[in-house]
């Protein structure tokens, strides 16, 4: 038996269908019951499905159930929703989800955030909004309050549209490979309409850009799929003077929000330069609500 086989389809039906007591659902438990869970004749009835197809599940035989096969199981397995979206995706399915962005911050994700010391740390969604930062950040590269919440779109700073002055850093920023970097957030983008087809904001932000932005449209149409995972940044930070930072991205599960890390190599002029600015009293904003 392989690692896979412990984590696939038909493996995991079954240790959900066993652990299930049958007195949760209405059935008797009596002494002479062998099975501790339920049988594959009582999934099989309350799911609306064959013995022989829950069978062939379990043994790996069917592998592609279909949306309506898989909630009718979840339904009969009485699975949390964390785990109905993890058998859609082991059946090769999209969660039953809305399809829409997330906008919140985890508290846990927060306090991680809160705890990471002496790092400029933002948050965005899916779609590149941006929904928090800490006073690292706004001393780095500006208090991102000072635009307008609509306009803190990381998309729409690297792809301009029209006269609006999108800004999510107040101070200059050179980025080491500005094609990769700008190809990782198109493909970035595809990847969020793939996972979120029914957001609107999405949905209008890349019909925007594709429509405004010349370079962005080249590169969607390009078609690539990927995630935007690590950069290399020069601040010209107005006290500091110029700063090299590292660019680490995180994603946060399946709300795919972005934690976006900056920080310097340490031992060297740019983790002194960094540390100035984070430091510097007159470019502290504040932390992002």
């Amino acid at each position: 038996m392989t690692a896979r086989d412990g984590v696939g389809l038909g493996t995991t039906i079954r240790a959900w269908r066993e652990r299930l007591s049958p007195s949760s659902v209405g059935l008797p438990s009596g002494p002479g019951r062998r099975a501790a869970g339920l049988r594959r004749e009582e999934l099989a009835e309350r799911a609306g499905v064959s013995v022989d197809y829950v069978v062939r599940l379990e043994q790996g035989r069917a592998t592609t159930p279909s949306a309506q096969v898989v909630a009718s199981l979840a339904h009969a397995l009485h699975l949390t929703s964390a785990e109905r979206d993890h058998l859609h995706r082991l059946a090769g399915l999209a969660p039953p989800d809305a399809g829409l962005v997330p906008d919140s911050v985890p508290a846990g994700v927060r306090r991680v955030l809160d705890r990471l010391g002496d790092v400029a740390v933002a948050v965005f969604a899916a779609d590149w909004q941006m929904l928090w930062w800490n006073a690292g950040w706004a001393s780095l590269l500006g208090d991102p309050a000072l635009s307008p919440p609509g306009l803190r779109n990381f998309a729409r700073e690297r792809f301009p549209v029209g006269p609006d002055r999108v800004r999510i850093a107040l101070w200059p920023v050179l980025v080491r490979d500005s094609h990769s970097s700008d190809l990782a957030v198109v493909s970035d983008l595809r990847r969020a309409a793939g996972r979120f087809p029914h957001d609107a904001r999405l949905a209008g932000l890349i019909r925007l850009l594709v429509d405004g932005n010349e370079t962005f449209a080249r590169l969607w149409a390009n078609g690539t799929v990927a995630a935007h995972r690590e950069d290399r940044k020069r601040v010209e930070h107005p006290v500091a003077g110029a700063v090299e930072v590292d660019c680490d991205v995180l994603t946060d599960g399946d709300s795919e929000l972005k934690i976006v890390i900056l920080s310097a190599a340490p031992g060297g002029p740019d983790e002194a330069a960094f540390r100035l600015a984070l430091s510097d009293g007159a470019t502290v904003g504040r932390a992002g609500a």
